[in-house]
């Protein structure tokens, strides 16, 4: 029953912005890290960005690192990307999912990011 709703994805120039949205269920979120991953096509899935159980603690991949800020909100089971100064590059479809490993069992639809001009 674990599920993740991604949203917010689009089509955006480059240098604009986009928030994303995951809404989380089926476990305790509040007692989860979380990432972002991304997957471009005809290329492998990354990571982008992490996130500690309370938010006081954040991590990302050197290629979003100071244009991408990842933040959650508990009480809503939900967490968020806000991505600035988007490149071409970013492109792919987003996910959310639990930031360890094993935890990694399912995976929802993703959003579409779209960065061109």
């Amino acid at each position: 029953q674990v599920q993740f709703v991604e949203s917010g994805g689009g089509l955006v120039q480059p240098g604009g912005s986009l928030r994303l949205s995951c809404a989380a269920s089926g476990f305790t979120f509040s007692l989860g890290s979380m990432s972002w991953f991304r997957q471009a096509l005809g290329k492998e899935r990354e990571w982008v960005a992490g996130i500690s159980t309370t938010g006081s603690s954040t991590t990302y991949a050197d290629s979003v690192k100071g244009r991408f800020t990842i933040s959650r909100d508990n009480a809503k089971n939900t967490m968020y990307l806000q991505m600035n100064s988007l490149k071409p590059e970013d492109t792919a479809v987003y996910y959310c999912n639990r930031a360890v490993w094993s935890d990694r069992q399912y995976w929802g639809q993703g959003t579409q990011v779209t960065v061109s001009s």
